[in-house]
């Protein structure tokens, strides 16, 4: 008859093997707090960059035809607790709450696809099509809005401008859609990324005829970019910051940094496109 391994070193340093296994398989389990792959499976499917590599478009007729794997990830995050949302990292909370406004933008495109030519096409004389109350989420039904103004911009808990290049509102003059899941432990790689590629686009932001011309995005929302982010207190420091991005010339940066004459440079903010993002 075999020996009882119980007490044997051979057992001690299986049952410590199967604990370490136990502890690794649990702490990659957590590692993101909530599986974003069938969303990153669907961007990367559908979702391309356009060729200078700074703007993405949706094929939103295969993305249709996907629909049901769309809808089964908006139901995933609709499960998710408040209680439990609280308890991650806030770069996991925000990573969670931007995928939940791009994925749930898309699913509104396709309640009307093919039959429209913008997102402004599904609202009304009365209501904007960001303020229809239509999303499950961390137990009430919210709005578009909701998301991006109260959770995201009016919590207090984030405090990051570049949060304006991650959410997309499916059209042309948005920061592009990233083809792929926004992550918790990737999202401060993955927002500035999204800052540089749109603040680089011309077509959105550029250095013309000695004026600086802004997306219109730096008009509705400068006070975000000047709440104290990075220590930035005015929309010129963070100009500054991002001046190679904006390809802006070194006298005009000096003039940014000079209190008595940065009201000199000129800043205009450009009309915003509105067409669909489309393929």
């Amino acid at each position: 008859m075999n020996k009882p391994l119980t007490n044997s070193p051979r057992a001690i340093v299986i049952l410590l093997s199967l604990f370490v296994l136990q502890a690794i398989t649990t702490s990659n389990a957590k590692a993101e707090d909530f599986d974003h792959s069938p969303w990153n499976d669907l961007l990367q499917r559908h979702v391309s960059w356009t060729s200078s590599g700074k703007e993405t478009q949706v094929d939103y007729q295969s993305m249709a035809a996907d629909r049901p794997q769309l809808k089964q990830y908006l139901e995933s995050l609709s499960k998710i607790e408040l209680s439990q949302f609280d308890g991650w990292s806030e770069n996991r909370q925000l990573a969670f709450l931007i995928n939940a406004y791009n994925a749930w933008t898309v699913e509104l495109i396709l309640t009307a696809w093919p039959d429209l030519k913008s997102i402004k096409d599904l609202g009304s004389f009365f209501r904007s099509p960001w303020s229809k109350k239509f999303i499950p989420l961390l137990g009430t039904t919210r709005s578009l809005d909701n998301i991006e103004h109260d959770l995201i911009r009016g919590s207090g808990r984030y405090n990051d401008p570049r949060i304006h290049f991650a959410v997309n509102c499916a059209s042309i003059g948005c920061p592009p859609l990233r083809p792929e899941a926004y992550l918790g432990n990737q999202l401060e790689e993955q927002l500035n990324q999204q800052a540089q590629r749109f603040l680089s686009n011309p077509r959105q932001n550029r250095f013309e005829d000695g004026i600086i011309k802004l997306s219109s995005i730096f008009k509705w929302y400068r006070e975000d970019f000047e709440q104290g982010w990075l220590g930035y207190q005015q929309l010129e420091e963070f100009l500054v910051a991002h001046a190679a991005d904006l390809n802006l010339p070194s006298t005009l940066v000096e003039k940014l940094r000079t209190p008595d004459i940065k009201s000199d440079v000129e800043i205009e903010f450009l009309d915003y496109d509105w067409r669909l993002n489309n393929k």
